[in-house]
C-alpha cells in the first residue's frame, strides 16, 4: 500500500472524529484502539493521540487538527466541529407534536387517548387502523342472509330493555328501519350501557349475525356505532381500529379525522429528491389515505410508503448502533495465484454457489471498510470450505485468523477440517480450548503473540484476556447466536473482518432486519452426490415401525439419534428431563435389545456431552437417545437415521437443523418424524418438513406459521413488533429499505446534513417509541 494510501485511510476516520464534536463515538471501542493500528507507520500521530479518550473535547480537536496537519491534509485547522445534537434535539417541533387535546375530543378525550398511548397528533395519527371495511354499498335488510353475519345502516325507530325472568338477563332491543323501509330487530345481551347510546330518530351502523324465525327478523348485535355528523362511517372504505375502555369507533375516527383537518400538510423525513426516486408517495398522502383511502390503489401506495418507513427506520437504527457505516477494517490483497493453488489443493470442486459466495467474501476483504458477513448455508452445504480460502487470503497476507466455535467438540471438527484444507499449504493451524492443560495453553498463547500461527481455532479460550494477536485480520465466528454480545466484541477487538456463520436457515427478510448490520451471503445448493434425507411421518399408532426400521439399520452397522423435546427453566424441570430422558432410553433399549444405547441429558456437564459426542463418533454404541438438542454442526458419519419423538413440539427450522445431522458419511440417511398430536392442523405443518429438503423454503414457513417473535432468538434482539410490515411478504421493501439506509449512510454517517436533519429526529422519535436506547 501506498503512503498516500495509507494517509488516506487514517485520516477519513480522523475527519469523521473532527466532523462530530470529538465525542470518541466514531469507532466502537474508541478511537485509540484504531490509531493505535492505523498509525503504525505514522509514530509521531501514533502519540500526539496517546490517551484521547480522557482529554476533554476542545483538546480532543486540538489534538485531531494537529494530527491532521502532520499526515498533511488540507483544510484540517479550519475545520469547526459540529457537536451532536443532545437526543432531544433537532429541527424545531412540528405541529404533528402539538398535544392531541389540541383538537376537540369531547369529555375526557385526552384521558381516553393516554389509555392508548396517545399524547400527541403524531401518536394519533401513527395509530394506524387494524383493518378496513368496504362500507360504500352496505346492502339493505332484504338482501341479508339468515345465518350470515352482516353490517346494515340503519334508523332507530324504538328502543327497549327487559328482564328474562329465569336467566337474569338483560336484552336491549332497538327496532331499525332500512332507507327501504324494510324492518328488523337488533338485539343486545347484558349490555345496559346500549340504552344511554342510542337515540331514536339516528342512523347507526350495526354488525351482527341476522336470523330469521318466522316473522321475526333479529340482528344478534356484535358492535355498533352512531353514523355521525362527518359521514365518516358509511359510503367509504372505513378504518377500524383497536379500541380502548369507554370509546367506540365512531368517536377514535372522527378524531383521527379532525387531526387530519387541523394540520394543513404533515411534513416528511423523506428528502423529496429521494422520495421521488423511489417512486414513494408523500408521508402526507400516506397518513390520509392509510385513515381514509378514497379507493383500494390509494390504500395500497399509502401501505406502501408507511411500510418503507418502518423498515428503513429499522435498518438505520441497525446500522448506526453496529457503527457498520464507518468502520474501517483490513485492506487484503487477493492474488489470483494463492486463490488458484488453494481451489487446486482441494479433494474437490467448489459448487457455483460456494464460488459466488467466496467472491462476495473476497470482494469485502479487498475493501477497506470492515467485512461483516453472514454466511448462511444448510448443514454440509459447505460453509467451512469457503472459510477456509478466506482464512488461507488472510495468512498469505501475513495477518491472523481465528474461528470460534460454541463447543470444544464442534471446534476439534473445524480445526481437523481446516488442518487438512491449509497444512499443506504452509498455513499454521493451531486449537485452543478450555480442557487443555496450563501448560499447553501458555504455549499456544506464545504461538499466537509471536505470529508462529496464522489461524487459531477455539471456543471460548480465544476470548481469555491471556490470547494476544499479533494482527488479527480476519475473526470467523460460527453459530454466533450461541455466544453473547460482550463474547463476541472481544474476538473483534482490532477491527478484524468479520465472517459469521449458521447451518440456522434464517428466512431473507429475518436475516436483513435481525441481522441488518451484515451483508447477507446464502450457499444455496448442496455438493453433488450429498444425497437428501428421506423423511417420514408417523403418528403414534405406527411408533413401533419407526424403530422396527432401526433395529435393521443397526444390523447394518449404522447408528441411530433419537431425540425429545427439550424441557428446561426451572430445576424440577431439568430432573424431569433426566427422568424422560432415561425412560425413553429404556424404552428405546426395550425395544431395540440387541442395541447399545446411551442418553444424553440437561444435567450433564458440557464435557460431558462433548466426551459422550466423541464417543458416538467412534461408534463406541449404536443410539444415542437425547432430550436436549444435538449440538449444532457435529458430524457423525456413522448416523444415518434420526428418530424425533413429539416432533410437533418443535419448530420447522429447527426439526429441518436436526434432520441435518444425519447423511453425513454419504449414505442415504433417514428421517422419521412421530407426532404425538395427530390433529389435522399439527400434520399439515409437520408435513413441510416431510416433503422439502429446502432449508430456506422450511424457515419461511415456520416463519408463516409462529411469526418472527416465536422463532429463536428474535424475541430477545431487539427486534420491535412491526405495525404494518409483515416478515414474509415484505421482502422487496425490506432489501430496498435497506439499501437506501446503506447509501444514506455511506454519504452522511450521523446524519448531520441539513437534508437529513428530518430524517434524524423521526429517527429519534421512532426509537424513543419503542422503548430502544438512543443510538445517534
Amino acid at each position: 500500500m501506498t503512503r498516500r494510501e495509507l494517509i488516506q485511510r487514517l485520516a477519513r476516520p480522523l475527519e469523521r472524529e473532527l466532523a462530530t464534536g470529538c465525542q470518541d463515538r466514531v469507532v466502537a471501542g474508541g478511537l485509540e484502539k484504531l490509531v493505535h493500528n492505523l498509525a503504525r507507520p505514522f509514530p509521531e500521530v501514533a502519540r500526539l493521540l496517546e490517551g484521547y479518550a480522557a482529554l476533554e473535547p476542545d483538546a480532543r480537536c486540538a489534538r485531531l487538527r494537529e494530527a491532521l496537519d502532520r499526515l498533511g491534509v488540507e483544510g484540517a485547522s479550519a475545520q469547526a466541529p459540529q457537536k451532536p445534537q443532545p437526543a432531544a434535539s433537532g429541527p424545531p417541533t412540528t405541529e404533528l407534536d402539538a398535544p392531541v387535546d389540541s383538537i376537540p375530543l369531547g369529555p375526557k378525550g385526552a384521558q381516553k387517548m393516554r389509555s392508548l398511548g396517545v399524547r400527541t397528533l403524531r401518536d394519533l395519527l401513527f395509530y394506524y387502523p387494524r383493518r378496513h371495511e368496504d362500507r360504500r354499498t352496505l346492502p339493505g335488510f332484504a338482501a341479508l342472509a339468515p345465518g350470515a353475519k352482516a353490517t346494515v345502516v340503519a334508523t332507530v325507530l324504538s328502543k327497549s330493555q327487559v328482564k328474562t325472568p329465569r336467566k337474569r338477563m338483560l336484552i336491549t332491543q332497538a327496532r331499525l328501519a332500512d332507507e327501504y323501509g324494510h324492518k328488523l330487530t337488533a338485539v343486545w345481551f347484558n349490555q345496559p350501557w346500549v340504552m344511554g347510546q342510542l337515540r331514536e330518530g339516528e342512523k347507526i351502523v350495526v354488525t351482527g349475525r341476522y336470523t330469521v324465525r318466522g316473522r321475526l327478523r333479529n340482528l344478534a348485535v356484535e358492535y355498533f356505532e352512531a353514523e355521525g355528523g362527518e359521514q365518516l362511517s358509511t359510503g367509504r372504505i372505513v378504518p377500524v381500529y383497536g379500541l380502548g375502555e369507554r370509546m367506540s369507533q365512531a368517536w377514535l375516527r372522527r378524531s383521527v379525522w379532525r387531526a387530519l383537518e387541523a394540520l394543513e400538510k404533515i411534513p416528511d423525513p423523506l428528502p423529496e429528491p429521494l422520495r421521488r426516486g423511489l417512486g414513494l408517495e408523500s408521508l402526507d398522502f400516506a397518513l390520509r389515505q392509510i385513515h381514509f383511502p378514497e379507493s383500494e390503489p390509494h390504500l395500497a401506495r399509502a401501505l406502501e410508503r408507511l411500510k418503507f418507513d418502518e423498515f428503513l427506520f429499522l435498518e438505520l437504527r441497525v446500522l448506526l448502533t453496529s457503527g457498520a457505516s464507518a468502520l474501517v477494517g483490513q485492506i487484503f490483497e487477493v492474488r489470483e495465484e494463492d486463490l488458484r493453488t488453494f481451489l487446486e489443493s482441494l479433494p474437490f470442486q467448489l459448487t457455483a454457489a460456494q464460488r459466488r459466495v467466496l467472491d462476495e467474501i473476497l470482494a469485502d476483504m479487498r475493501s477497506e471498510r470492515q467485512m461483516a458477513r453472514l454466511l448462511q448455508g444448510d448443514v454440509g452445504s459447505g460453509k467451512t470450505a469457503v472459510a477456509a480460502a478466506a482464512l488461507f487470503v488472510a495468512a498469505r497476507n501475513r495477518k491472523q485468523g481465528a474461528l470460534m466455535a460454541p463447543t470444544e467438540i464442534l471446534a476439534k471438527q473445524h480445526f481437523e477440517n481446516l488442518t487438512r484444507y491449509l497444512w499443506p499449504l504452509g498455513v499454521r493451524v493451531e486449537l485452543l480450548t478450555g480442557s487443555m492443560k496450563a501448560g499447553e495453553k501458555r504455549r499456544v498463547y506464545e504461538r499466537i503473540e509471536s505470529g508462529e500461527v496464522d489461524v487459531v481455532v477455539g471456543t471460548h479460550a480465544l476470548i481469555q484476556k491471556e490470547v494476544r494477536f499479533r494482527e488479527l485480520g480476519l475473526a470467523v465466528i460460527d453459530e454466533e447466536h450461541r455466544f453473547g454480545v460482550m463474547q463476541r466484541r472481544a474476538l473483534l477487538q482490532g477491527r478484524p473482518d468479520v465472517l459469521v456463520m449458521t447451518a440456522t436457515p434464517i428466512p431473507r427478510s429475518l436475516a436483513l432486519t435481525l441481522y441488518g448490520d451484515l451483508e447477507v451471503s446464502v450457499i444455496d445448493a448442496m455438493p453433488p452426490g450429498r444425497k437428501p434425507v428421506k423423511t417420514r411421518l408417523l403418528t403414534q399408532r405406527s411408533r413401533k415401525d419407526a424403530y422396527a426400521f432401526a433395529r435393521k439399520l443397526i444390523a447394518g452397522g449404522h447408528q441411530v439419534f433419537v431425540v425429545a423435546p427439550l424441557i428446561e427453566e426451572s430445576d424440577a424441570e431439568v430432573m424431569a428431563e433426566v427422568r424422560a430422558a432415561t425412560q425413553l432410553a429404556a424404552e428405546v433399549a426395550a425395544m431395540l435389545p440387541e442395541a447399545r444405547v446411551e442418553v444424553l441429558h440437561g444435567r450433564m456437564k458440557a464435557e460431558e456431552k462433548d466426551a459422550l459426542m466423541e464417543r458416538f463418533r467412534k461408534r463406541d454404541f449404536d443410539v444415542l437417545v437425547s432430550t436436549t438438542v444435538i449440538e449444532v454442526g457435529v458430524d457423525v458419519p456413522g448416523a444415518n437415521l434420526m428418530v424425533i419423538e413429539n416432533a410437533e413440539r418443535f419448530g420447522l427450522a429447527q426439526l429441518h437443523q436436526l434432520r441435518g445431522r444425519v447423511g453425513r458419511g454419504g449414505e442415504q440417511a433417514y428421517c422419521i418424524l412421530i407426532a404425538g398430536d395427530a390433529s389435522r392442523k399439527t400434520m399439515q405443518r409437520l408435513r413441510v418438513i416431510e416433503k422439502s429438503t429446502d432449508g430456506f423454503y422450511v424457515a419461511e414457513q415456520d416463519l408463516k406459521l409462529r411469526g418472527p417473535g416465536e422463532l429463536r432468538g428474535t424475541r430477545q434482539s431487539g427486534l420491535p413488533d412491526l405495525q404494518l410490515g409483515d416478515l414474509t411478504s415484505d421482502v422487496e421493501i425490506i432489501e430496498s429499505a435497506r439499501a437506501v439506509a446503506k447509501r444514506i449512510l455511506e454519504a452522511d454517517p450521523y446524519l448531520t446534513a441539513p437534508e437529513h436533519q428530518a430524517l434524524r429526529r423521526e429517527l429519534q422519535l421512532r426509537g424513543e417509541a419503542v422503548g430502544l436506547r438512543e443510538i445517534i
